[in-house]
């Protein structure tokens, strides 16, 4: 037989969930883990002889401390307080409550993940496949080919973000330009530089260009203001296509393609260097973060090359 305790807590618990669907159009499957949240809440709060409306804020610390203990991972606790303050600021705005017990609660802090990184000989990989394609095809097939490795190479040697890179524009091709200026977030603009292999590239590409505008004939249209033009809205190639194009070069050279992506590429940029021993305000620069502290989530690459530079050079380091 249900308690009166219990069934005043799937009251309480079947009018939140109304309010979502009617207020938020939450569909049922968010309903449902909302419910499976406040159930579990309601259940512990049961062996502590309380109710859901009768909970305090010490009632509510506990259950969080509990799942903890459970082994919860930091975001499931986070997901689950949040479902709590939900349902008590719509006690409180529904005069159920007086007061708001779960309003003071913290959140459990949470380590912000560490990037996917690409190693050096992955990374080579995914260069030689796409320059392998490079004279494959016809003039259009050779300009897409041309198009991805020129994307790759640039890519890993600047780490621009993937927005930058696509709407580079056709004046960052200039022949022989050591550096190109991006206009990054907030409109800023910062020089980065080009080595050759990437440069090689972009020639490559362009005279891919002029070849398949030559094997069309008649009138050349007038040159893109973007160095890789598309006849899409915003005139240059979009992040979702280059995307695409990865992943399947990804698939095709044998690496899992939910592991390549332009974003996983910068990763790589700046952990390379900085396992090579670049300094991380010159990656800050590169990378074009107006925070030095979004650049430390790369710390743990300079501290691996830091014990492996001690255990190597050190006189009294001992083997293995």
């Amino acid at each position: 037989m249900t308690s009166p305790a219990a069934a005043s807590d799937a009251r309480l618990i079947a009018l939140f969930l109304d309010m979502l669907a009617a207020e938020q159009g939450a569909p049922a499957t968010t309903q449902n883990a909302y419910r499976g949240d406040l159930d579990d809440l309601a259940t512990f709060l049961a062996r502590r002889g309380t109710t859901l409306a009768s909970a305090d804020t010490e009632g509510l610390r506990a259950y969080l401390a509990d799942l903890d203990a459970r082994g919860f991972k930091a975001s499931s606790v986070a997901r689950k307080l949040s479902t709590i303050r939900h349902l008590y600021r719509f006690l409180l705005g529904e005069r159920l409550r007086a007061d708001d017990p779960a309003a003071i609660l913290a959140g459990p802090k949470r380590g912000r993940s560490l990037p996917k990184v690409l190693s050096v000989g992955d990374v080579e990989r995914l260069l030689a496949g796409a320059k392998s394609r490079t004279g494959q095809g016809t003039p259009a097939a050779q300009v897409r080919a041309h198009r991805l490795y020129c994307l790759l190479e640039v890519l890993y040697a600047t780490g621009l973000r993937v927005s930058e890179l696509v709407a580079l524009p056709r004046a960052a091709a200039q022949r022989d330009a050591r550096m190109i200026v991006v206009r990054g977030k907030g409109d800023k603009e910062r020089l980065v530089p080009l080595n050759e292999a990437a440069r090689a590239a972009i020639a490559g590409y362009l005279a891919a260009l002029d070849a398949a505008a030559r094997e069309r004939g008649g009138k050349r249209p007038a040159p893109s203001k973007w160095l890789f033009p598309s006849s899409g809205e915003s005139g240059h190639l979009t992040r979702q296509h280059f995307a695409r194009d990865l992943k399947e070069l990804a698939f095709a050279c044998g690496l899992p393609p939910r592991l390549v992506s332009p974003h996983v590429l910068r990763h790589a940029f700046a952990s390379h260097l900085l396992h090579n021993g670049a300094d991380l305000r010159i990656v800050q620069t590169l990378l074009g973060h107006a925070d030095i502290s979004t650049t430390q989530i790369y710390t743990h690459v300079v501290e691996e090359r830091l014990k492996s530079l001690v255990r190597d050079l050190h006189p009294l380091a001992q083997d293995g």
